[in-house]
């Protein structure tokens, strides 16, 4: 459904509101699947508090056309012209929850992919080498379905959501190609206050958002304006599937009472060296702050000795954070593979599942400060992209 453009410099915004007959492909495709699929809706809608049956029934009786729409595109991540790779968890739930605030915004039903992109990097049960793979094959390896990530009904007690692989979504592209000008509107560089205020966005059955080649979260561009935004961080990490909500409370039982730390290493201690052969890095306490005897040092006065102590990281040696077994003891989703293994299936369900345990303890540090409440393993700010600088090892503020 995305629509190639050709961008000459600045240009002002534009919209250009047609019949879908310029994804026809995409259509067509919709069409062959509402033919020969069975007679399941995998989407979600928000009724209420009403039964999960009643709540059933009522869709499938629905017709879908009450309701106005907001198409983001089949892939949450699509960096420019690089759509063969894609970011981690963090920054596709980043787009995410862009796109789902401008639903809520434009209180429109956001069309959601069915499935996303797994970043090999960030997986290891995913396939990371393939021979003679076709594009579409390489995709559905390194993929997994939405709604073994997330609760789409929860989500829809919000932001109403519908997934792209759907008989609704079937029935809606058609009848857009059916209203002439009131079908569809393919919006490009159009501020969410004109498409809800002006009358020819607004009225439309629905909006393509697709445009735009970068990722999804380049159009919330305002975000470090908090005012401006409508869903906290912690909401996708809380609307996390039932299978995965359920794991996590397994674990928080066998706990108990713990306390929990995240120590982000692996991608973010990354060095590089300048023009001068001189090792810079970005974050340049990280290193030091996630070792065992400094993290040691920062909980002390947060978490007593004794206590059981979570740890979720994604440092590659296993024995790395043993030391601080002399205080605490000492806790790793390895240690639940048992009730992991069975619903796991890669990396993003296991940093979910993860993420929901380390939330549940009774004091959590994170790696960085995110919020001015927040307890962090280490001062260096999370956001820093140009600023490469010289690692410090020691407790000098100087490295000397």
């Amino acid at each position: 459904m995305a629509i190639s453009r050709t961008h000459r410099g600045k240009q002002k915004p534009r919209t250009i509101v047609v019949p879908l007959l310029a994804v026809s492909a995409a259509a067509g495709l919709a069409v062959v699947w509402l033919l020969f699929s069975p007679p399941v809706l995998t989407s979600a809608f928000s009724f209420g508090g009403m039964p999960e049956e009643a709540s059933v029934q009522k869709r499938e009786r629905s017709s879908g056309l009450e309701r106005k729409y907001l198409y983001w595109g089949s892939r949450i991540d699509c960096p420019g012209k690089h759509c063969d790779s894609c970011a981690g968890l963090g920054h596709q739930e980043s787009s995410l929850r862009c796109a789902l605030e401008e639903a809520l915004f434009l209180q429109r039903v956001l069309v959601m992919p069915s499935r996303m992109c797994i970043n090999p990097l960030h997986n290891k049960k995913g396939i990371l080498h393939h021979i003679n793979t076709s594009s579409e094959e390489i995709w559905a390896a390194n993929s997994c379905a939405m709604d073994s990530l997330y609760d789409l009904d929860f989500i829809s007690k919000e932001v109403p959501v519908l997934l792209d692989n759907s008989r609704m979504w079937s029935r809606i592209l058609s009848t857009s190609m059916k209203l002439g000008v009131n079908g569809v509107a393919h919006v490009e560089g159009v501020s969410r206050a004109d498409l809800k205020e002006k009358s020819h966005y607004s009225n439309v059955l629905l909006i393509n958002r697709t445009a735009n080649p970068l990722a999804w979260f380049m159009e919330c561009k305002d975000r470090t304006n908090r005012s401006s935004v409508m869903l906290p961080y912690s909401f996708l990490p809380m609307m996390a599937a039932r299978a995965l909500r359920s794991t996590a409370q397994k674990i928080k039982d066998v706990l108990g009472d713990y306390d929990a730390i995240h120590a982000r290493r692996g991608d973010k201690i990354k060095t590089r060296k300048d023009q001068f052969g001189v090792i810079r890095t970005l974050h340049p306490h990280l290193d030091r702050d996630t070792r065992p005897e400094f993290i040691q040092q920062r909980v002390a006065k947060w978490i007593l000795p004794g206590r059981t102590l979570f740890i979720a990281s994604n440092e590659r040696l296993p024995s790395f954070f043993s030391p601080l077994s002399a205080r605490y003891k000492l806790a790793y989703s390895s240690n639940f593979t048992d009730i992991l293994d069975p619903v796991v299936e890669n990396n993003y369900q296991l940093f979910m599942v993860e993420r929901l345990v380390v939330m549940g303890a009774k004091t959590f540090v994170k790696t960085f400060k995110e919020d001015e409440k927040d307890l962090s393993l280490t001062d260096d700010p999370k956001k820093n992209a140009k600023n490469w600088q010289i690692p410090v090892y020691t407790m000098d503020s100087d490295g000397n």
